[in-house]
């Protein structure tokens, strides 16, 4: 490779930090507060993972693509990033959502079938869930780029699939962002499933996190079940965004351990033994057994934290439950800033 192009090149395996076995494999982790803030984060993700799908069998939501597996991802991508900064979300970041500060029940309002997103994108600055894929990626880079132009410190986290990467939206993002050195982070959830088809039948290259070397963007690679090497990745790739070093792209090793959505049938594509495998390597019992190990985690701790997840599945269930009376005027109120004649002749007749 000629010129100064390796520093683009992702490490040759995934960065980690804490074993599966919750054992420091590296002298300098994030701080101990750090630990215990991404654990509750992960705690309250799973429990409304559960709280979701519980609901769907119920009928409340129409569909609900669970993260169960991949909350590190969730949690770290919501926790690096400051006030200002922006996070655009796909279908499957719920957890994120919350996560940066928006109402569970607002965050599941597009999946239950009402409104247009739930939730009002500026006032945590997350965009609305993106529903097909890789589409809100364009748009996370224009975002960067046009706070960039004015002179705003922000920095924009775009979550994708393994799926997406293979959209063309995500190759024309990587360039445009590449070109205007947009002060973006990808993060790419690899669950080695776009639905069915398993990453084998997706790419040929050696990680999804070499891709970016073909647009100029520096590519890394992080074991995605492990949120203490997720908060370290993604906080450099922030920080170098921030400071003016352009994009990056980072490639999160994780499983979707249930289906694709409450529509999916997964045991007609992996097998069981597959699965067993990674729930060997959740990252909420890897975080336990490493701060239980170092005294940091009691039965008291894990208590409250247990606790305050429940109070947020509880308020979700309390929310989605309650019935509201949709007012037909509101297909015609948002359609335009300015309604049009025809708009307005439609409405009238509603």
């Amino acid at each position: 490779m000629t010129g100064d192009a390796h520093h683009l090149l992702p490490s040759a395996e995934p960065v980690t930090l804490i074993g599966v076995d919750g054992a420091a494999l590296h002298e300098t982790l994030p701080d101990d507060a750090a630990l215990l803030r991404a654990l509750q984060g992960l705690v309250t993700a799973r429990r409304l993972n559960e709280q979701a799908y519980a609901l769907v069998r119920q009928g409340r939501l129409a569909v609900y693509p669970s993260s169960h597996g991949q909350e590190a991802c969730q949690v770290a991508a919501a926790q690096v990033l400051a006030d200002g900064d922006w996070l655009f979300p796909t279908y499957r970041d719920t957890a994120a959502i919350v996560e940066r500060g928006v109402d569970p029940v607002e965050a599941l309002t597009l999946l239950k079938g009402d409104w247009h997103c739930g939730y009002d994108p500026y006032e945590h600055r997350v965009a609305p869930h993106t529903t097909p894929l890789a589409t809100q990626l364009p748009h996370a880079v224009g975002v960067a780029h046009a706070a960039r132009l004015k002179g705003e410190p922000t920095v924009v986290m775009a979550l994708c699939g393994d799926g997406g990467t293979s959209e063309g939206d995500f190759h024309e993002a990587l360039n445009f962002a590449a070109v205007l050195k947009a002060p973006v982070v990808f993060l790419v959830q690899n669950n080695e499933y776009a639905i069915s088809v398993p990453l084998a039948r997706q790419t040929a290259a050696p990680s999804l996190a070499h891709k970016g070397i073909g647009y100029g963007v520096k590519g890394e690679r992080v074991d995605g079940n492990d949120v203490a090497a997720l908060l370290a990745v993604l906080t450099d790739a922030v920080q170098r965004a921030r400071s003016g070093a352009g994009p990056q792209l980072v490639e999160a090793h994780t499983y979707r351990m249930q289906a694709h959505t409450n529509a999916d049938d997964a045991t007609r594509y992996r097998k069981d033994d597959e699965v067993a495998a990674w729930v060997e390597r959740d990252p909420i019992v890897r975080l336990e057994k490493h701060l239980r190990d170092r005294g940091l985690l009691t039965d008291d701790v894990l208590a409250r934290m247990t606790e305050a997840a429940e109070k947020t599945a509880a308020h979700t269930r309390d929310g989605i439950n309650r019935d509201v009376e949709p007012d037909p005027a509101e297909l015609f109120a948002y359609v335009y800033a300015k309604p049009t004649p025809q708009l307005i002749e439609q409405g009238a007749q509603a």
